[in-house]
């Protein structure tokens, strides 16, 4: 059975600003589910992965309107609070998928470190922005008062940014490998997984910091030796020159074209598609064998080469 690692975008829960309660992100989870489930019926082995940057920023705006009366929830914390939360709202939905379909799979969701270097050059330079926007006034207070790294984000207010490190280690590997080969579908490494670092005795500690879900979703499919990492997104395809009047959507790409168009820098918008592929680039130069772009319902027809953008070695 070949496997797969199925990255599902945080944003994917939340389909407008209309629709952003748990109920809401219940119901987006359960139309992505529908077409992972039907990957599993057509025997792939399957690892989930997803984002979490609104969840957190919603556990972070609760966590500042209530300082007052209860302790500020650690930016690490909140990642394991968002890795149980949406494995939640995602096992239970794969579970009914499969109970109607009467397959007898199993899900489970493993909450997960991943281990980032301390020194990474990342933490020298904070740029994440996370958490409310806030007055110049506010900004300063929780720079002197919180040791806070705060920036003005594009003339819409202050807010806190953090280091978004690369990962280096899944820290769960060995569970996952073992959940996968015991028929699970796992659900893990949720937006990127709890950033860690090691001490000289090994130990790990919390940090705050955010991970790229799809650098670490590549990371995750080099390390289980994945036959396929399926990055789903709001896009069907990737487009060179994207937005622009001279858009034009991609049905496949190699390696070689692939960090040619981002060398260029124009093709692939930061923060959104590039590093998308420069996750795929990574896997597949890691010895990955394809990767796919798509939409969730557009995974079934993707997986056969009838939808999306492919990406070859």
């Amino acid at each position: 059975m070949p496997t797969a690692v199925v990255a599902i975008g945080g944003n994917s829960l939340i389909t407008d600003a209309d629709h952003q309660t748990v109920e809401d992100q219940y119901l987006a989870a359960a139309e992505t589910d529908h077409h992972v489930a039907k990957m599993v019926a057509a025997g792939w082995k399957v690892v989930v992965t997803h984002g979490n940057g609104p969840q957190i920023g919603f556990i972070l705006r609760r966590s500042e309107l209530a300082r007052n009366e209860l302790h500020e929830v650690p930016l690490d914390v909140c990642g394991a609070d968002t890795q149980g939360a949406i494995g939640y709202l995602l096992q239970q939905n794969l579970l009914n998928d499969f109970h109607r379909m009467g397959l007898g799979e199993k899900v489970v969701t493993v909450v997960t470190q991943t281990e980032v270097d301390a020194a990474d050059p990342a933490f020298d330079q904070p740029t994440k922005p996370i958490g409310s926007f806030l007055t110049a006034e506010e900004a300063e207070l929780r720079r002197a008062d919180d040791g806070w790294d705060v920036a003005e984000d594009a003339g819409r207010g202050w807010r806190r940014v953090v280091a978004s490190p690369q990962p280096k280690r899944i820290v769960e590997l060995e569970a996952v490998q073992n959940l996968l080969n015991a028929g699970y579908v796992v659900i893990t490494a949720g937006g990127g997984g709890i950033p860690v670092v090691a001490d000289s005795d090994g130990a790990l500690t919390g940090v705050p910091a955010v991970i790229d879900k799809d650098q670490a979703s590549s990371l995750l499919a080099q390390q289980l030796g994945a036959d396929l990492l399926l990055i789903s997104t709001s896009i069907e395809q990737v487009a060179l020159d994207f937005g622009t009047p001279n858009q034009a959507w991609l049905d496949e790409l190699t390696v070689a074209e692939a960090k040619r168009y981002l060398a260029e820098g124009t093709h692939f918008r930061p923060g959104s598609m590039e590093p998308k592929v420069r996750a795929i680039v990574d896997y597949l130069e890691a010895g990955g064998t394809e990767a796919v772009v798509t939409t969730p319902q557009n995974i079934e027809a993707a997986i056969v080469g009838k939808a999306g953008t492919r990406f070859l070695p």
